[in-house]
């Protein structure tokens, strides 16, 4: 098989929102039976179809950095994940619907994922209120995946998904929710199985399409990341 084109994309969010069970969940198309915290950065991959059912339709590897979240905001911490931080294509930002604090907390880790190189200010939400400005020129597509839909009583759930839908157009980015233990919820057709893929379109267009830009270097099949693992990359 031809080495096939890739794209990046980080997976950010606070620890215990799911993010494992996610990648997993995109990658192998079955929930993750025992998930464990993510120290460091997992990357697995995804094949994706670029315009599937159109005459230009071709295949790319999707590379999900899942990157940890227990590890705090600190100044030294955050020089640690910014290794990972380098040629991203695309953000999935992660968030438990049953967590304000998770959500709240996306704004910071879309700035310190798109701001790397300039020293954190340590204010990204100010009285409850978004500062735009921080975020008007990015380029990069964004994707909010809210999880833990399950976990929500009907009675709340409008309320909710009414305030997830506002985080979503702050980042002027779609919004998934789902439960990551149940499969039904990317399936082939649905509405949410449409936005990832849309959004995996918009990610290769940006990368192959938009721009001029060196290739993503390439990667070996297993490498270690500080404590992490780089897993599940067969390229040949």
């Amino acid at each position: 098989m031809a080495s096939l084109d890739r794209v990046k994309v980080l997976v950010l969010g606070d620890s215990g929102v799911g993010k494992s069970s996610l990648v997993h969940l995109l990658c192998q198309n079955q929930v993750l039976g025992n998930p464990s915290w993510t120290v460091g950065c997992s990357v697995d991959v995804r094949v994706h179809d670029y315009k599937e059912g159109t005459p230009v339709e071709k295949t790319y590897y999707i590379e999900l950095w899942d990157v940890g979240g227990s590890v705090g905001s600190a100044s030294s911490v955050k020089s640690t994940r910014a290794v990972f931080y380098n040629s991203i294509n695309g953000i999935i930002l992660v968030h438990d619907l049953t967590n304000k604090k998770s959500s709240q907390n996306l704004y910071r880790w879309s700035s310190e994922a798109l701001n790397k190189d300039l020293v954190p200010t340590g204010v990204l939400v100010t009285n409850g209120e978004y500062d735009q400005e921080q975020f008007a020129e990015n380029q990069i597509p964004l994707l909010v995946i809210g999880t833990k839909l399950d976990q929500i009583h009907e009675t709340k759930r409008h309320e909710v998904l009414t305030r997830t839908a506002f985080l979503a157009e702050d980042f002027n980015a779609e919004e998934i929710n789902l439960d990551c233990t149940n499969p039904r919820y990317l399936a082939a057709g649905s509405s949410n199985a449409v936005k990832l893929s849309r959004f995996f379109d918009k990610v290769i267009e940006k990368r192959y399409f938009l721009r001029d830009s060196n290739q993503i270097p390439g990667l070996p099949d297993r490498k270690r990341f500080w404590g992490g693992t780089l897993k599940g990359l067969h390229y040949d």
